[in-house]
């Protein structure tokens, strides 16, 4: 077993010309867009709508996790490798990281062990620039609404009390979720409450992710709801004449970027919402991108698949017009013995009976992905502490549900690690992959679809809507926005809203605090229990692991 970490796996690596990966796509040079000799952004006309029809849809996700996560990204790398070993053409797609979980809890997102994608140090930080554009397209905006409160020639009469607008920074800084703005004089603008979100948690970035092309991005950064006037008239950002001027922000940043894992297969980045707080997965372009290039595409959704993938297949797949034909559930057995009760200092401790009682987690999560006519593979991702009895209980359990449980060895073997993996998830694909079908209609009323996702999914009994949850939903109606649909903000520790129920809750009820309108990604948001769309950093971020010598080389990311 291997002995480095992550970043000196990925530091070793020589890299080939991104040039070289692009011709394993068929895609000649001139239609690349270099960013230095590793990275290169993938242009739109590249999308093929028919290629996309023909080709696979493999969704990676998870059981409940616990917090440091189970490895998604890991074993989506891993998978895409073994799929590429045994003879498929596979590209894997994903998420960019952001920089708040990078500098907080994770240390970095591009992987793990050998199973990774690189130049790991440029993923994991400022990549292309595409955090940063959506910041600014973001923050463009809010200058612009100030601007215009400001402004005596050119007033939309905007009431200040009524703005649901906010800054974004890409940082965990729980110290900015309630400012106030505008002091100092009436030079500096009007005074009034505002707060900053995490980037990923932004609109504007979601917007990116459900965006088909330039035309549709433009129109929908132009249907972004911004609050009242004191006549109560509702205010958008095409009423700032704002859509062209962001778009211009996102013009590169709408383009896939294409990189290569560590064993020179392709994989194309893009988008970053986080899957808590927002829909958890990368671009409709770049995963129609990837579609459009290979074969085979494995994509992951963030957390548990009680968030992730439920927004991936409720949301993205119907409007998309997506059919996964597999789902790879991660499961650890660390995760299944802390869902069974262990605590964090037994997590790496073999325990069967845990391991035994948290299984009710993983075989809600293989219910569940059920319900949308997919069937799922379980993949137990390995670690040291795992033993042979526990790994066998698992297998065996699934078989019992008609489920293959495949050990993946990514992490430590890269793709030869994940053969078994791989040949399991194109058995489900070649010989029982069916259309999907989605837990909701768009159209049915916003309520019903809160219902179904907190009562199928999560196994609530009833839903309680607090009073200003109510008063947001009169204004949903008022406005029309009933037919959007519903991206829950919920912890990622629990089927429930209450981060301490562990394993598989029952007689529980959900919480819905209030209800964000996000009109140009054409969802609402429901925030569940003590949700927040700004983290704050723990006790001992990451950050001060890391460190950059005299040359430049980092260390600590991992």
């Amino acid at each position: 077993m291997t002995h480095l970490s992550d970043i000196e796996i990925a530091q070793a690596k020589q890299l080939q010309h991104i040039k070289s990966i692009a011709e394993k796509l068929h895609i000649i040079e001139d239609d690349l867009e270099m960013y230095g000799k590793y990275k290169a952004k993938l242009p739109l006309f590249l999308i093929d709508d028919a290629k996309i029809a023909k080709n696979n849809l493999v969704l990676v996700t998870a059981l409940t996790p616990t917090p440091a996560g189970e490895g998604k990204t890991t074993v989506s790398i891993g998978l895409t490798e073994g799929l590429n070993k045994i003879g498929k053409q596979a590209t894997v797609v994903l998420r960019e990281p952001s920089l708040g979980p990078v500098f907080g809890i994770k240390g970095g997102a591009a992987g793990g062990g050998y199973s990774q994608v690189v130049p790991m140090e440029d993923i994991n930080l400022h990549f292309t620039g595409d955090f940063n554009a959506v910041e600014k397209a973001n923050n463009l905006l809010a200058a612009l609404i100030d601007n215009n409160i400001q402004s005596k020639t050119n007033n939309l009469n905007i009431d200040p009390r009524t703005i649901l607008w906010k800054r974004v920074i890409d940082m965990n800084d729980r110290a900015l979720r309630d400012i106030t703005i505008g002091l100092g004089g009436t030079a500096n603008g009007v005074p009034r409450q505002d707060g900053f979100n995490i980037t990923p948690a932004s609109e504007v970035m979601a917007i990116l992710c459900m965006a088909t092309n330039l035309e549709n991005l433009k129109k929908r950064l132009g249907d972004i709801f911004i609050g009242f006037t004191y006549d109560n008239t509702p205010v958008f950002a095409r009423d700032l004449k704002a859509e062209n001027a962001m778009a211009i922000l996102l013009k590169d940043a709408i383009k896939p970027n294409l990189v290569q894992t560590l064993e020179e297969n392709p994989a194309i980045i893009h988008g970053g919402p986080f899957a808590n707080i927002a829909q958890g997965t990368n671009t409709i372009i770049a995963t129609k991108m990837g579609l459009s290039l290979s074969n085979y595409v494995v994509t992951e959704a963030g957390f548990g698949a009680d968030l992730g993938a439920e927004k991936f297949l409720n949301i993205k797949s119907q409007f998309a017009g997506l059919n996964p034909k597999c789902v790879v559930l991660v499961a650890t057995l660390r995760a299944l013995r802390h869902h069974g009760g262990a605590k964090a200092a037994a997590y790496n401790t073999a325990d069967l009976e845990k391991v035994k009682e948290g299984f009710k987690n993983l075989e809600k999560h293989i219910e569940n992905i059920r319900k949308f006519n997919i069937e799922p593979v379980v993949a137990i991702n390995s670690f040291v502490s795992d033993t042979d009895e526990e790994i066998q209980f698992v297998i065996e359990k699934c078989a019992s549900l008609g489920v293959t449980a495949v050990v993946s060895e990514g992490w430590v073997k890269g793709g030869e690690g994940t053969r078994n993996l791989a040949k399991a998830v194109v058995d489900v694909v070649e010989n029982k992959a069916t259309q999907y079908k989605p837990l909701y209609d768009w159209k049915s009323p916003i309520t019903d679809k809160i219902e179904i996702i907190a009562k199928e999914i999560y196994g609530a009994e009833k839903v309680v809507f607090d009073n200003k949850a109510l008063l947001n939903l009169k204004r949903i109606d008022r406005l029309g926005f009933n037919d959007f649909a519903v991206c829950m903000a919920k912890t990622q520790k629990s089927f429930s809203d209450d981060d301490k129920l562990i394993g598989r809750p029952t007689g529980f009820s959900i919480t819905v605090r209030e209800i964000e309108i996000a009109a140009g990604a054409q969802f609402v948001i429901p925030i569940l229990g003590k949700m927040m769309r700004m983290p704050g950093l723990p006790s001992i971020p990451a950050s001060e692991h890391m460190n950059i010598d005299n040359d430049g080389v980092i260390s600590g990311l991992s």
